[in-house]
């Protein structure tokens, strides 16, 4: 029973720590690729950038609710869904505007910076496996790390296509398609919350 219980005491403390470290990765992630997405005129590096702030955002949210309860987490679970939603529809606005300037992207940039965030995202990853089934406050911060690995492959393939084609449809494609893996990712977190008590 002793050891049981001081399982679970533990549990929010090693949360916390995991949260804490994967919050300084991305939060310095962002501005990597925020600056090199604005330097780049790139579509998906920007959406990426975007990514990792909301994520940032998330894990911050969810170092405040670790020990919470349930009720808690299912709120700021709500929040997650709905800030990963609402960068979707700004990836969707930065596509738009894209086009309207008929901007190039540069393919050197997106695939150097792409392969960095694809380490540092894949750390995130690896690190949030173990505690993705403590709740749905851990589930859904795994979930932001997966669709980080995600889009960040994404983003190299998009490089690649970009050098290849001398195109910038790849990079607006990948760009979409990052925005449509945070509407479907948002709609799984949200629904997970709406099945906790609130």
């Amino acid at each position: 029973m002793k050891e049981c219980c001081e399982v679970q005491v533990d549990v929010p403390e090693r949360q916390r720590r995991l949260l804490w470290v994967v919050l300084c990765i991305n939060g310095a992630m962002f501005l990597v690729e925020l600056i090199a997405g604005i330097t780049a005129s790139s579509t998906a590096l920007l959406a990426d950038s975007v990514d990792m702030l909301g994520d940032a955002i998330v894990y911050g949210v969810s170092l405040y609710v670790v020990a919470r309860g349930a009720i808690w987490q299912a709120r700021v679970a709500r929040l997650k869904g709905l800030i990963m939603a609402a960068f979707g529809v700004g990836v969707l606005a930065q596509v738009v505007t894209k086009l309207l300037h008929g901007l190039h992207p540069n393919a050197d940039t997106m695939g150097v910076v792409g392969s960095l965030a694809l380490a540092a995202n894949t750390v995130c990853l690896v690190m949030l496996w173990r505690r993705r089934r403590d709740d749905v406050n851990m589930r859904s911060a795994w979930m932001c790390s997966l669709n980080d690995v995600a889009g960040n492959a994404g983003v190299i393939v998009a490089g690649a296509a970009v050098a290849l084609t001398a195109s910038g449809w790849p990079d607006i494609l990948v760009g979409l398609m990052i925005a449509g893996m945070f509407c479907a990712s948002a709609t799984h977190i949200i629904r997970a919350a709406a099945a906790r008590p609130a």
